[in-house]
């Protein structure tokens, strides 16, 4: 897949004020600069965005829920009680219990979990398992535009429950490991909230759907029709 023809449709698409994707996965090298967080993973973010690859492993990542998400440690005892009575997040432990089963997070296969733009990548490599979108709403309608385009089910789109690191990584790696086609509208947690704009939203894509989008972008109704000119006039202000 030629990233650099995406990155040159996306800007095409979206203006060249937009934010680009990222980029995540699994490697057994770092990919980046190895940065370590006390609390949440997403405090590192502002690195990403500053155009920084970077990466964590087990011992770098400081909250045990996100070490969990990542697949880096099992889910410390806390939790259950953690989310329900401390957070308030869930009814009961017991529901929490039940979330965790569903979601079905997987060990982690390799040493690293990496994050890159896709402009600082020269193509779609081996351990890139998973696309995230930080986009405000103007924005994010005409990636959902675009999901839509080719994918009639009502779950091309989904905003499932979960933390920020369960929503934006997890759900997508195992998507894409199951070849599935679900997206995901993440980084809702209240938690994770504060460590991003207020008018910024994620979305996260399993690599799995992103190719197939790629293929469909140029045809969808980010190219060359009213509404899309009308709204992408608004977003280059």
């Amino acid at each position: 897949m030629d990233l650099k023809a995406f990155v040159n449709d996306y800007k095409e698409a979206f203006g060249e004020k937009v934010e680009l994707p990222y980029v995540f996965g699994y490697s057994d090298h770092e990919v980046g600069e190895l940065v370590k967080t006390q609390g949440c993973m997403f405090k590192a973010f502002n690195r990403l965005r500053a155009g920084e690859a970077i990466c964590y492993n087990a011992q770098t990542v400081g909250c045990g829920g996100g070490k969990f998400y990542t697949g880096f440690a099992p889910m410390p005892e806390y939790v259950p009680d953690f989310v329900s009575h401390k957070e308030h997040y869930k009814l009961s432990p017991e529901m929490v219990r039940d979330y965790v089963r569903q979601v079905n997070v997987m060990p982690a296969d390799k040493e690293f979990l990496c994050f890159a733009r896709v402009d600082r990548i020269a193509d779609i490599e081996p351990w890139c398992e998973g696309v995230l979108f930080l986009a405000a709403p103007d924005v994010l309608s005409g990636l959902l535009s675009w999901i839509f385009f080719d994918n009639n089910s009502p779950e091309a789109v989904t905003a499932p429950f979960g933390s920020g690191c369960s929503s934006a990584i997890t759900q997508a790696i195992n998507e894409n490991r199951r070849g599935g086609q679900r997206t995901f509208l993440a980084l809702f947690d209240l938690s994770v909230r504060p460590y991003f704009e207020k008018d910024i939203i994620g979305l996260s894509v399993p690599m799995s759907r992103f190719k197939e989008m790629c293929a469909t972008m140029r045809q969808s109704s980010l190219f060359g029709t009213a509404a899309w000119k009308r709204l992408r006039s608004r977003i280059d202000e």
